[in-house]
């Protein structure tokens, strides 16, 4: 370690840049007169006893104040050492019990070079999922985040599953089963692509996960304003182009969901078993439309491409429109400008005849 490096260090134990001067050459010149340090540290005499009397408080050097003139001694580097490893020991506990943990907010962006990195973040992201989950990944990786996709489609959670199997895997219906709430395979090397509550994401080249020599890199990010670029990429560019391996069979009714592309999956698949249904959503008018708060009726249409066969006009739309008394109003998610309707909550129901 040089000099700028040990400065460096000191530094951290709260030492100016002058008081590290000093020190080092007292050091230096072990058993020392002020005037010797002051000019081997380029300060003056009257610093040097100030200074001297700090350091030996904290434990770095001792002063002999009976000698005349005054000398200035170093302890043993070995002595300051364990007084320093005690003192932060010391602080642990303390700092332990007025440590409070809370989510980090506002823009996050992490640089991610290692294999095993990018499969923790994965899994993190995927355990921390609370309403939508989009994810393409290669075939031969996906055992490894397997049980983790499992328990996150058991907690309702909506989750498009992409499976890339550009080296051969086969895929279907039976080996996938349960994995996701809909998952589609493509014979290409798609890139590994996470989105969570369009909050959370990640992007990396296939080759981080796929090759062990490989020096790509990987960025996870938290920013409202870049995930959804992310879930809009993938349900545009990806999700259409891809084959539907597996489908997750209906939920139970009457169901409420926040998060809004569920809702519309879900209703997708009841309409597609013939199931009349009705939805009470509670949100915001679009613009100044005069419109309550609450609007319940029947679902009359629905717009999506999430699931076989497409109703939407274009792969990232998402929509439905319900009656209420004889009037139609359109009903779309978190940034609505088309629609009639902003929801914040879905709850669907069988309609009663």
């Amino acid at each position: 370690m040089d000099t700028d490096g040990l400065a460096g260090l000191l530094e951290r134990f709260g030492l100016s840049e002058k008081e590290i001067d000093t020190y080092l050459a007292i050091l230096d010149h072990g058993e020392s007169k002020a005037s010797t340090i002051a000019d081997a540290a380029d300060v003056s005499k009257r610093y040097v006893y100030s200074i001297s009397e700090e350091l030996e408080e904290r434990g770095f050097v001792e002063v002999d104040d009976h000698a005349v003139p005054t000398v200035v001694r170093p302890v043993d580097p070995e002595t300051v050492v364990e007084r320093l490893t005690h003192s932060v020991e010391e602080m642990e506990p303390e700092l332990q019990s007025r440590y409070t943990t809370t989510e980090r907010t506002g823009e996050q962006f992490e640089v991610i070079k290692s294999r095993q990195t990018v499969l923790k973040r994965i899994e993190e992201l995927l355990a921390r999922a609370g309403d939508e989950v989009t994810l393409s990944l290669p075939a031969s990786v996906l055992p490894q985040v397997r049980s983790t996709l499992e328990e996150t489609a058991n907690r309702d959670v909506l989750v498009l599953l992409l499976v890339g199997t550009a080296d051969g895997d086969q895929i279907d219906a039976a080996s996938v089963a349960g994995t996701a709430s809909t998952v589609r395979t493509w014979d290409a090397l798609v890139p590994t692509m996470l989105t969570v509550d369009r909050q959370h994401g990640l992007l990396a080249p296939s080759q981080i996960l796929t090759s062990s020599t490989s020096d790509t890199r990987a960025i996870a990010l938290s920013q409202e304003q870049l995930v959804p670029v992310l879930t809009g990429s993938f349900l545009a560019n990806y999700w259409p182009t891809a084959e539907e391996q597996y489908v997750a069979p209906p939920a139970d009714l009457p169901g409420t969901y926040e998060g809004f592309r569920n809702a519309v999956f879900q209703i997708a698949l009841h309409q597609a078993a013939d199931t009349r249904l009705e939805a009470t959503v509670e949100g915001t008018p679009v613009g100044e439309r005069d419109l309550p708060s609450t609007l319940s009726g029947e679902i009359v249409d629905v717009r999506q491409s999430l699931v076989r066969p497409a109703t939407s006009t274009v792969p990232i739309e998402n929509a439905f429109e319900i009656d209420v008394d004889g009037d139609r109003y359109s009903v779309g998610g978190t940034g609505a400008f088309l629609e009639d309707f902003e929801a914040e909550s879905v709850t669907i129901r069988p309609l009663e005849e």
